[in-house]
C-alpha cells in the first residue's frame, strides 16, 4: 500500500527541553546504516539483531564525541512504522538533541513531517486509518475515559466492528449482482422482502454506532458543566471546593463574579469542563448585563447546568423563573441546593418539587457537606451506563467517524427504500456500494490524500 517515496525521515519523539533522556527517531529503508555513520560502538548497528539496544557515542563532523546515547534497533517490519528503525536515546538538553538530529539530517535523512510515522504505519499496513487517529488521541487524551477508549479504537474494536458490518454489505452485494447476471434466466436468489429485512438489520447496527457518538464525544472531550445561579448562591465557593483550591475570589458582595473562570475537574475518570459564570439577576449595570448575556452563550455550548440555590434566601421567585428560561436550552439540568448548613428549613424549597424531571441535591459548599453526593449526581446525569466494561461495546469518539456513519446509514435507507418498492437490483447495489465505501473511509480501505493529509497534519512532528 506504499504511497510515498522510501526516504529516510527523522525526528525528535519527545519534548524539547531539560530532561534526563531525549529520543531522536529514524525510519526508512537503510536508516540503520545511516545512523551506522555517526554512531560509533564495538559493534556496528548494522549487526545488531532486531530489537536491541546498544550503548555507544554520537561522533561530531569534527571527531569529537558529541554524547554517550543507546540505540534501539528495529527491523522491519516489526516495528512502529514496518520498516527499518533506530530510536537514538541521549541525555535530554535542546543543544544535544538538536545537534544529533543535525547531524542525522546532514548524512541523509530529512525532517519528517507532523505524524509521518503514524502515517507511515497506516501506509504500510501496521494499522488502519481509525487505529492511526486513536495515536493522536492517546496523546491528548486528559482522562482516564479518554485514555480507554482510545486504547479500545487502537486495539481495533472499532475496525473489528466496521469490518463485520461491512461483510453484511458485501455478501448482499454479492447475492444482488449475481442474480443480475443470471437475470435472463429468472433466477431469485433472494427475494426483495428478504433484501428489506437484511438491510434493516445492518441499519440498527449503524445507527446503532452513530447513537453512541453523545457519550463517546463526552469520553473524548469531556463534558461541558456550566455553574449557574443568582449573584452571591455561592457559586464560586463551589468551584473552589470541587477543585479542592481557592481559584475564583469569593466574597459576600453579589456580583463579585464577572468574567468566566474555567478549569478541568475529573470525576471517576470522566473529563468535566467546568466553567464558573456572572450571576443570573435583572441588572441595569451594563458591565453586569455583558456578564450576564456571555453567561447565557455559554449555557447554550454547554452539555450540563448545574442550577445553584441559595436556601437562605428570602425569595425564590427569580431563581423558579430562572430554571424556567433554562429549561428552553434543552440541557441537563441539576438543582443544587445550596447553604444548608445555616438553618436550613427543608419546607423552604417546596417551590421547586415542580422541576420533576431535574435530579435535585442539597449540599454546603463551604462546609463540604453531601459534595460527593453531588459528584455522584453530575456523573451519572451524563454516563448513565458502563459504556466500555465489555468488549461489545464499542463507542464513535471521533467526528470524522460518526459523519461517515450518517453516510453509510443514509445509503442504506435508500437502498432499502429501492428495495421495499421492487426496483431493479442495479439501484439498490449502487446505494448499498454507497454505503460500503462510507463505511471503508472509517478504517482507510477507501480514502484520499486530502483526508490523510489533513488527519496527519494533527500530530506532533516525531510522532
Amino acid at each position: 500500500m506504499k504511497m510515498y517515496e522510501e526516504d529516510i525521515i527523522a525526528a525528535i519523539a519527545t519534548p524539547v527541553g531539560d530532561g534526563a533522556i531525549s529520543i531522536v527517531r529514524v525510519s526508512g529503508k537503510n536508516s540503520i546504516s545511516l545512523v551506522d555513520k555517526i554512531f560509533h560502538s564495538t559493534v556496528s548497528l548494522n549487526n545488531s539483531p532486531a530489537n536491541s539496544i546498544n550503548y555507544g557515542k554520537i561522533i561530531d563532523t569534527d571527531g569529537t564525541i558529541l554524547d554517550e546515547v543507546l540505540a534501539a534497533v528495529f527491523r522491519a517490519p516489526r516495528s512502529y512504522t514496518a520498516e527499518d528503525m533506530v530510536e537514538i536515546n541521549c541525555h535530554g538538553g535542546w543543544y544535544v538533541t538538536n545537534k544529533i538530529l543535525e547531524l542525522i539530517l546532514n548524512v541523509g535523512a530529512r525532517l519528517a513531517e507532523p505524524g509521518e510515522f503514524t502515517k507511515r504505519a497506516f501506509l504500510n499496513g501496521r494499522i488502519d486509518l481509525s487505529q492511526a487517529e486513536a495515536v493522536a488521541d492517546i496523546i491528548q487524551s486528559k482522562s482516564e475515559m479518554a485514555r480507554k477508549s482510545s486504547i479500545e479504537q487502537l486495539q481495533g474494536n472499532l475496525s473489528k466492528k466496521i469490518n463485520e458490518i461491512s461483510k453484511k454489505i458485501v455478501d448482499l452485494l454479492s447475492i444482488i449482482e449475481l442474480q443480475l447476471d443470471f437475470s435472463e434466466e429468472n433466477i431469485v436468489l433472494k427475494e426483495h422482502s428478504n433484501l428489506v429485512e437484511e438491510i434493516k438489520l445492518i441499519s440498527n447496527e449503524v445507527q446503532k454506532l452513530i447513537n453512541s457518538f453523545k457519550i463517546g464525544k463526552f469520553y473524548r472531550e469531556g463534558v461541558k458543566l456550566i455553574i449557574v445561579g443568582k449573584p452571591n448562591s455561592g457559586k464560586s465557593s463551589l468551584l473552589n471546593t470541587l477543585l479542592n483550591e481557592n481559584r475564583a475570589i469569593v466574597t459576600p458582595i453579589p456580583g463579585t463574579t464577572r468574567d468566566f473562570i474555567e478549569e478541568n475537574l475529573i470525576i471517576k475518570g470522566a473529563l468535566f469542563k467546568i466553567v464558573d459564570t456572572a450571576g443570573l439577576r435583572h441588572s441595569q449595570d451594563p458591565i453586569e448585563m455583558e456578564g450576564i448575556r456571555r453567561t447565557y452563550d455559554k449555557i447554550e455550548n454547554s452539555d450540563l447546568i448545574l442550577y445553584i440555590i441559595d436556601v437562605a434566601s428570602n425569595s425564590f421567585v427569580e431563581d423558579i423563573e430562572f430554571i424556567h428560561n433554562l429549561s428552553n436550552f434543552h440541557k441537563g439540568i441539576i438543582l443544587v441546593f445550596n447553604k444548608i448548613d445555616l438553618n436550613f428549613n427543608k419546607n423552604a424549597i417546596e417551590p421547586f418539587k415542580i422541576f420533576t424531571s431535574y435530579p435535585q441535591v442539597e449540599i454546603s459548599a463551604i462546609k463540604h457537606i453531601n459534595i460527593s453526593n453531588l459528584t455522584d449526581i453530575i456523573f451519572n446525569s451524563v454516563f448513565k451506563e458502563p459504556m466500555l466494561d465489555s468488549q461489545s461495546s464499542i463507542l464513535i469518539t471521533n467526528e470524522r467517524h460518526k459523519q461517515a456513519l450518517v453516510k453509510s446509514f443514509e445509503s442504506l435507507s435508500m437502498a432499502e427504500s429501492s428495495a421495499s418498492k421492487l426496483m431493479s437490483g442495479e439501484f439498490i447495489a449502487l446505494d448499498l456500494r454507497s454505503a460500503l465505501n462510507a463505511l471503508e473511509s472509517i478504517t482507510g480501505k477507501i480514502t484520499t490524500d486530502e483526508i490523510l493529509n489533513n488527519i496527519f497534519s494533527k500530530f506532533c512532528i516525531g510522532k
